[in-house]
């Protein structure tokens, strides 16, 4: 071949391998640049649908009409879709009117003609109010609404429904000047103010086996004589409590159960009240002074007092002016409080955040309602005069307090961490603390990494350094090849068989503790003590199958005397002995489990990453250290170790995020219970866990929903500094140490 062809040719090959270099340049840029993309999408992703979680509440004006009144009202209402408001006056007029406009739908009046001295509303939820006569009769309502939809057109039909009858229950002989009602399916209880006096009636409810007939049977309630003026009554949602309160702020809590007086005191410093009202579920109660104060309170047991009942102060907020009229919200622990000069807050109880302060320049308020889905709010001025307004409020029970710090909570004795996102029942109050979750999670890591980290860092050091060659080819994949096993098989096999098996023989799981590092220490004292002539009939790097058939046997060992351990040491049952004796609560899926399962998993992650660190230190440098006279000891611990200590932390760290992110083994292996206890014979849930188990029950862009997602940008976060701290470490490792 001439001179100019093998130039030609050369040329053209440097020319394909330029093009083939570029290709893999760009190919493993464009890679990387995909993932740092990818990562940048998740983070701004998650983001998106958390920051609405901390929007402010927002108020608009919008219609504005006149009623035809006759007389104040009493009580104004909104049904679900807030098409249609309801309004109840002093002469007894009930009017159903468009919310646009104003126009009647439907007018009604109670059925009496005795005047009305008293009103009692039961609930915003179950929309059943009562009215007190002058005749000492009281009255029991109900608005409700049929929706149909002729010609696919929506249509509220309203209707006034008396489910007691229209004649009245007997109270008293005299006036009702104040009234409480509370329904329920088993009884229905009445308390009133009468001539100065309590008058208290229960009717329960007995269904014929037959008939499904309702029979009312009534009694008397022998209510104590008070010492304070009756301006307020209410009554408890189980009707176990009589709450009564006087203007100038005194109160006397009542057992409905014994009827004794069971708590006093006062709610203000002085001040007067101006308005009282329960929070949604009716166990918080509301209490408006004039001197602008909103203080929430409910009934616990007082340790101090022997477990005694009473109503116990809880937090206050600061409405923007005095005399404010609160209303509640339908379905949250929200509520709203309105000045006689129009100026609107809007609060959530249990993140005590102030919503919304506005200024709505609204004189002479007589009356407002909220609608079911809190998004709309009406006002009733002087004249019969109704303002509109739409409420934009659709996240407010978050706040970084609820998130991380502790909160009372309703009828909890103290303030406390807790996540309990969803009950049974509607006026549930949720709890998203993140405390719990964060701290299971870092739980099921500490005791995985307790157990995987000494067992993958120092079978890398023997691997890598002292291990023989042939033998070391076939040990490290086998143990990369534990990390193909799938979480959930590992997961499964903690829940279901590895569990109840440490719970059945709990001395031998600690006695495999002690035994196992006794036991391979006095075998390798045997070992040096036998004569070079047969020790060395082992090649150099062989030794630890000599260990299998030592550690199999001691395991066996400890599990065959577990049981007669526990009769000799335990009276039969160390669980029980662990519990009643040390009291150490014990459940079965405990941390012990998840870091059994998940060191398990793990350990394939820090083992070859610190196995590749270590086995890649330059040989020269060890050889040199030998040559200087070192022991292979000295050699790995002063020359080997430091120069590839950069890649042992990282494989801790990479370890450790497994661990952290980990789904499948905590979400099976463990109870869940979101609870804050080190104990490791107790459970945890995870956040990663957390969110497995509830994103698929939430309603989308819910405040449920959008909490979840936030977990998940906290894990997030979470692996992303522990990664950059633990890169920050790795490269002034690699600094220091690279020069050797």
């Amino acid at each position: 071949m001439k001179q100019s062809e093998v130039r030609a040719t050369a040329s053209a090959q440097r020319r394909w391998r330029q093009v083939k270099d570029g290709m893999t340049t760009a190919t493993i840029t464009g890679g990387g640049v995909g993932v740092l993309l990818s990562i940048l999408l998740i983070f701004f992703y998650l983001l998106y649908e958390i920051l609405p979680l901390f929007n402010s509440a927002g108020i608009e004006s919008e219609e504005q009409f006149q009623l035809p009144v006759a007389a104040a009202p009493l009580y104004l209402a909104m049904e679900e879709q807030a098409e249609v408001g309801f309004r109840l006056a002093e002469n007894g007029d009930a009017v159903f009117f468009n919310t646009e406009n104003g126009q009647q739908v439907l007018k009604r009046s109670l059925p009496t003609t005795a005047a009305i001295s008293s009103f009692a509303l039961e609930s915003e939820e179950t929309r059943v109010f009562a009215v007190g006569m002058e005749d000492g009769r009281a009255l029991l309502a109900k608005h409700d609404y049929r929706v149909s939809y002729p010609e696919d057109q929506r249509l509220i039909t309203p209707s006034l429904r008396f489910p007691y009858g229209e004649a009245g229950m007997e109270i008293s002989d005299a006036a009702l000047s104040r009234l409480a009602v509370r329904d329920s399916e088993e009884a229905l209880v009445v308390v009133a103010v009468s001539d100065g006096h309590l008058v208290g009636r229960r009717w329960t409810k007995e269904e014929d086996f037959l008939s499904e007939e309702i029979t009312l049977v009534e009694e008397n309630l022998a209510l104590p004589t008070l010492d304070i003026s009756a301006d307020y009554l209410l009554i408890g949602p189980r009707q176990q409590w009589l709450y009564v309160l006087s203007q100038q702020g005194g109160y006397r809590l009542i057992s409905l159960r014994s009827l004794e007086i069971v708590d006093r005191g006062e709610v203000t410093d002085g001040a007067a009240l101006s308005d009282v009202r329960f929070l949604l579920g009716g166990i918080s109660l509301l209490t408006a002074a004039e001197d602008g104060s909103v203080s929430q309170w409910f009934v616990v047991r007082n340790a101090q007092q022997g477990g005694q009942y009473g109503l116990q102060f809880v937090r206050q907020f600061t409405a923007g002016g005095p005399s404010a009229m609160l209303l509640t919200e339908h379905r949250r622990k929200g509520f709203v409080s309105i000045t006689d000069d129009g100026h609107l807050d809007i609060f959530y109880s249990t993140s005590q955040r102030r919503l919304l302060s506005e200024e709505l320049e609204l004189k002479n308020v007589l009356g407002m309602a909220i609608s079911p889905r809190a998004d709309r709010l009406l006002v009733e001025l002087q004249g019969g005069e109704i303002r509109s307004f739409a409420v934009e409020n659709e996240h407010p029970e978050v706040s970084w307090s609820v998130l991380w710090s502790k909160v009372w909570y309703e009828s909890y004795p103290e303030p406390d961490y807790v996540w309990q996102s969803s009950a049974a029942d509607n006026d549930f109050e949720p709890k998203y603390s993140f405390a719990p979750l964060a701290f299971g999670t870092l739980k099921a890591a500490f005791y995985a990494m307790l157990i995987a980290a000494p067992l993958a860092i120092c079978g890398a050091i023997y691997t890598a350094y002292f291990m023989a060659p042939s033998l070391r080819r076939k040990v490290k994949p086998l143990i990369e090849l534990m990390e193909a096993l799938p979480t959930v098989i590992l997961g499964f096999l903690a829940g279901l068989w590895l569990a109840p098996f440490i719970e059945r023989n709990l001395p031998a799981v600690f006695s495999i503790f002690i035994a196992l590092p006794v036991g391979i220490l006095i075998f390798a004292w045997l070992w040096s003590r036998l004569p070079v002539s047969v020790s060395r009939r082992v090649p150099e790097g062989w030794h630890p199958l000599l260990l299998v058939p030592v550690v199999i046997g001691l395991v066996i060992a400890c599990v065959e005397l577990s049981a007669p351990m526990e009769r000799a040491f335990f009276a039969g049952d160390m669980r029980a002995w662990l519990t009643n004796d040390l009291g150490i609560s014990f459940d079965q899926r405990n941390a012990l489990v998840v870091g059994v399962a998940m060191g398990f998993a793990v350990i394939p992650t820090i083992f070859s990453i610190a196995e590749d660190a270590i086995f890649s230190v330059p040989k020269h440098l060890s050889y040199g250290s030998l040559a200087l006279g070192a022991t292979p000891w000295q050699s790995l611990v002063g020359v080997v170790m430091p120069t590839a200590s950069p890649g042992i932390f990282s494989a801790l760290m990479i370890g450790m995020g497994r661990a952290v992110g980990e789904t499948m083994i905590v979400l099976m292996a463990t109870g869940n219970t979101p609870i804050m206890d080190a104990n490791i014979f107790e459970g945890m849930r995870t956040l990663a866990a957390n969110i497995a188990v509830e994103i698929g029950e939430t309603e989308v862009d819910s405040s449920h929903y959008r909490v979840l997602f936030l977990a998940a940008f906290v894990l997030f976060m979470f692996t992303f500094v522990v990664n950059t701290v633990a890169e920050t470490v790795r490269q002034r490792l690699r600094q220091r140490y690279g020069n050797l």
